[in-house]
């Protein structure tokens, strides 16, 4: 009778996990306290799926994701491992977000990932761009109004520029007073 509870409960943790699995990927329960292992690898992902909040081991080597948005990891509370080499990552202001959370999450990880693009930076190590690298970097909100209510909210919209050299400005001449 154990035997069968036992191998009921294993049978129906996968099909649990399997309603929050994202397509195309495969998950593995680890066991009810230790999460679920998600492989993503070489599915020619372009964006990064909805994850299981209980994910501890995430592949997503091997895809085409350009960029991780900003906040996507930050629920991953139980991950451990995560594979993200060989990606075409491009590297403007939105690789900053993954650039931040790998340096607290793990350099070895951050050290194997290598820019795709723009072509100055073309085989760059993530972990070692700089603010100049990513060139002139503003965030320019815009406005939108949703629900019921109509409530603004203001939501910052990244956008960069080539990097260029600076410009030199004069100056108007300004008076001034000299006190005795």
């Amino acid at each position: 009778m154990e035997l069968l509870a036992v191998l009921g409960c294993a049978l129906l943790l996968p099909v649990v996990l399997g309603e929050d699995c994202p397509s195309p990927c495969s998950c593995w329960s680890l066991g009810e306290e230790w999460g679920a292992r998600v492989d993503c690898s070489s599915r020619g992902l372009l964006s990064l799926p909805a994850l299981p909040r209980l994910t501890r081991s995430l592949l997503l080597h091997n895809n085409s994701l350009p960029s991780i948005p900003a906040g996507a990891l930050d629920s991953l509370g139980h991950l451990q491992e995560l594979e993200l080499w060989d990606n075409p990552w491009h590297c403007d202001c939105h690789i900053l977000y993954l650039k931040l959370w790998l340096e607290d999450f793990s350099l070895p990880t951050l050290a194997r990932l290598r820019c795709a693009s723009p072509a100055h930076l073309r085989m760059k190590p993530l972990g070692q761009l700089t603010g100049n690298d990513l060139g002139s970097v503003s965030f320019q909100p815009i406005t939108i109004s949703w629900g019921p209510s109509g409530l603004d909210r203001t939501i910052p919209v990244c956008r960069t520029t080539q990097p260029s050299l600076p410009q030199v400005q004069e100056l108007p001449a300004t008076k001034t007073t000299e006190i005795i």
